[in-house]
């Protein structure tokens, strides 16, 4: 637990450095809030009805704005490799890892969710469940998308390969986010959507840490 912490500590304090990495999804969020209504329509029951999945697809697209630097840094200045033959667990490496990017994407995503629901006209009932289908379904996301970002840490333009290797697997992420937003907003309930999305997050930190920590092997032995 004290080297887990240690690992989140030290990443945390990298991306407050750089804090270009906290805003840039933020931004790019808030951005697909308002122009997707000047490029569409600006009609309050049109936007009502796409709030849903407008603000699933633009929080999907700001934590896949930010995948690719999970392991970058460290692999650029040598100190992955370190990693890779320390004695230490690279499974609580990992781990670490993606909570700091869950921290500085997700959750700041979800924060702010709301203030973007206001701009889409969503209705009051459908808050509470924009905010808990992005906190179940966000870390599925930072999981899935560092399985790529270990598989193209070794390649200097693996952004675009990252979105085609981790798309397909947000789909059903995507689906049920925007499922529980619209149920929600519709005054339906949403337990049935959130124990799917919680179901899709247990069995991702069950089995993707393991992907990450052999894509790195193989992307760094390469």
């Amino acid at each position: 637990m004290k080297f887990f912490l240690a690992a989140l500590k030290r990443d945390l304090l990298l991306v407050f450095r750089h804090r270009n990495d906290i805003i840039n999804p933020l931004a790019f969020f808030l951005m697909v809030a308002v122009l997707f209504p000047l490029g569409v329509s600006p009609n309050p029951v049109f936007l009502a009805e796409v709030a849903p999945g407008v603000i699933w697809v633009a929080a999907l697209l700001a934590c896949l704005l930010s995948v690719d630097g999970i392991f970058r840094t460290d692999y650029d200045d040598g100190s992955l490799e370190q990693m890779l033959v320390s004695s230490e667990s690279l499974l609580l490496l990992v781990l670490a890892k993606v909570l700091s990017h869950w921290l500085i994407s997700g959750f700041c995503l979800a924060i702010i969710s709301p203030l973007v629901a206001m701009m889409f006209f969503l209705p009051e009932q459908g808050y509470t469940a924009l905010i808990l289908s992005l906190l179940l379904g966000t870390p599925t996301l930072s999981l899935m998308g560092a399985i790529g970002a270990g598989l193209t840490v070794g390649l200097r333009k693996g952004g675009v390969l990252i979105s085609l290797l981790v798309l397909p697997l947000y789909i059903p992420v995507l689906i049920f986010g925007a499922g529980t937003v619209h149920a929600g907003a519709m005054g339906l309930p949403i337990q049935g959507y959130l124990a799917l999305l919680g179901a899709i997050l247990v069995l991702s930190l069950m089995l993707a840490p393991f992907a990450i920590a052999a894509a790195l092997k193989i992307s760094v032995r390469s």
